[in-house]
């Protein structure tokens, strides 16, 4: 799992923004969280990521370059 996690964190902007959209965002940016450790969290994010809270995810990858929300 640290591997995915390093693979995410060494994607480009650009990429990392096409993943925060809605579809991607609770597959990808779900399982991120499983892998930092939040499993509860990675979970919701899955099952729920594809509604809102992938609105959040490409605020902070838009703002800050990463996802930083929950993690």
């Amino acid at each position: 799992m640290k591997e995915y996690v390093k693979f995410i964190d060494g994607l480009p902007w650009i990429v990392k923004l096409i993943l925060a959209l809605p579809g991607f965002d609770g597959i990808f940016y779900g399982i991120y969280r499983i892998a930092k450790g939040k499993l509860i969290i990675g979970v919701l994010w899955i099952i729920c990521g594809f509604v809102i809270l992938w609105l959040i995810d490409l605020f902070h990858v838009i703002t800050k370059g990463k996802v930083e929300f929950l993690v």
